[in-house]
């Protein structure tokens, strides 16, 4: 059978796997899980590199957020059991990654292609916005998922003081910690897969391993992105009769930090979004 009827036959059955497994364990809603039987299949039919991000992204995700899960239901106040992200959370954190994927699609076909700049800078470009945008998903939700669980209190990225656990813009040095490791690791799923999937001349492929150290900064910078945008217009606030933070104003809710502009779901379309443009021009400089 050819290429372009397998792969996409093998994206249909592992997406619908996947999205069905996902809704039973409650780390997707229904919205979520039809959302994410789509993103997922269009990344894995296009390319088994793609795929392999997304799920390395989603698997480690959805298992970190069900980690200390008495203890973060005590501090959020939007807390699911599981997690069941909805469609809007699936595409939040997909949706851009999808676009790239089909403009690739569009472009090469079902051809993977190495990072390199001298065969084609549009292709090199494309491919390294994935990478970084996965690595500032993925950095992101571990420091969040990992950095509540810390006993340091964490501190407002703009002024350094103490807030509560929780709050918009908080961070500690695990949650740090944690978004580097979780870059490196979408670096290191790209070029071991890259590896098994692609042929690359001898010093091409060697090159590719800079994918680690710029995907564990991507890791970082977008989960340091996300931090900005969360203090500064993304409201928190302390709700004195929940006794929790919440993330929209009220009357009994006194106010610690940004603007009533951005919700959770914007800012991680926009911290995505700087860190897919900074890591695709990073990606055509180095390759």
């Amino acid at each position: 059978m050819d290429k372009l009827l397998i792969q996409p036959l093998i994206a249909v059955l592992v997406s619908s796997l996947i999205a069905a497994r996902s809704y039973r364990r409650k780390s997707l809603n229904l919205s979520g899980a039809i959302a994410g039987f789509a993103v997922m299949t269009i990344h894995i039919a296009v390319g088994y590199r793609y795929g392999a991000l997304l799920l390395m992204f989603f698997f480690t995700s959805s298992k970190l957020t069900k980690v200390g899960e008495d203890k973060k239901r005590s501090v959020d106040a939007d807390f699911k059991e599981g997690g069941q992200r909805n469609w809007v959370q699936v595409l939040s954190n997909s949706g851009i990654a999808s676009i790239l994927v089909l403009i690739l699609w569009a472009k090469s076909g079902l051809q993977e292609k190495c990072l390199d700049s001298n065969d084609s800078v549009l292709v090199t470009a494309l491919v390294g916005g994935v990478i970084g945008h996965y690595a500032c998903s993925n950095g992101d939700t571990w420091s969040s998922e990992l950095g509540v669980l810390s006993d340091a209190q964490p501190r407002l990225i703009t002024t350094l003081k103490p807030v509560r656990k929780g709050t918009n813009g908080g961070v500690t040095k695990a949650g740090l910690l944690a978004a580097a490791a979780a870059g490196s690791l979408i670096g290191l799923t790209f070029v071991v897969i890259g590896f098994l999937t692609t042929k690359c001349a001898h010093d091409v492929a060697l090159k590719q391993l800079l994918v680690i150290p710029i995907s564990t900064l991507a890791g970082l910078g977008g989960s340091v992105i996300d931090s900005l945008l969360g203090a500064t217009l993304q409201f928190s606030g302390f709700c004195t009769v929940r006794n929790k933070i919440v993330g929209k104003p009220g009357p009994t809710v006194e106010q610690i930090s940004g603007l009533n502009f951005l919700d959770n779901n914007a800012v991680n379309v926009v911290s995505i979004l700087l860190t897919t443009i900074l890591t695709s021009i990073a990606c055509v400089y180095v390759f």
